[in-house]
Order: structure tokens, then sequence, then C-alpha cells
């Protein structure tokens, strides 16, 4: 591929994990929830533990392991690599199979585990208050 070809299709998935971060941000609730830069996209924190987010172009949902297995038959799923490694309780979902029924879906997979999860509290900043 040419250089302006490779220019272009980047350009072209980040357009689309802009448009499917704005489709997540509108699925779960604003009501405790953050957002952070993470694997090169951006992620959905609910009381600082991780929904789901974009990587790439694709959705990216915390499912836990109890559910891995069972999200990974979902059309469209495949296991989320780092390193070459799958991470169990991570599944990533091509934009092909997410229509808004399936988005959500997805998101109220991921909720349903996130808010099994203890709230996490801000870690102390560094340097402040100590001598």
């Amino acid at each position: 591929m040419s250089k302006a070809g490779q220019l272009r299709s980047k350009a072209a998935e980040t357009a689309d994990a802009t448009d499917l971060a704005g489709r997540i941000r509108a699925v779960i609730p604003a009501m405790g929830r953050s957002e952070r830069r993470m694997f090169g996209g951006v992620c959905f924190m609910l009381n600082g533990n991780m929904v789901a987010g974009t990587f790439r172009d694709e959705l990216l949902v915390r499912v836990g392991k109890e559910r891995n297995a069972e999200a990974l038959k979902q059309p469209g799923a495949r296991p989320m690599e780092m390193r070459g490694r799958p991470l169990d309780g991570y599944v990533m979902v091509k934009p092909a199979s997410l229509n808004d029924g399936a988005l959500k879906d997805w998101i109220r997979l991921a909720m349903n585990h996130t808010s099994s999860l203890p709230a996490k509290s801000k870690p102390a900043r560094k340097g402040k208050g100590r001598k």
C-alpha cells in the first residue's frame, strides 16, 4: 500500500474509532463514568473500573473471565491479545457486527461484570504533601 493509502486508511480508522467512542459514550450512564486514554484508544470507566473502549476501530469490552467463553461465541467477537497472548476477560468486537442493539448488549454485559467489582479510589498524587 502506498504512503498516501496508508494515511487515508489510518484517518478512516481514527474516524471510525471516534464515532464508536461517541456511540459508547451515549450508552454508558454519565453517573460514575470517566474516560481514559488506554490501548491507543479511549476507555470508559465506571467507578474506576474499565467497562469498554475503542481499540483501533474495534470495540474492546471487559466481560470478566467467567463470561469470556460465552462472549467469544457472539458474532464478530475475538479474544483480545496482548503481546500475542489472549487476555482472559477482555473481548474485541468487529465494527461490522455492532448495530445499536448489539452495542447496547455488549455494554450491558460489560457493566454487569464491572458493577460486581469494588469501586477504585483515585490514587494519591505523587509528590503532594510528602517531605
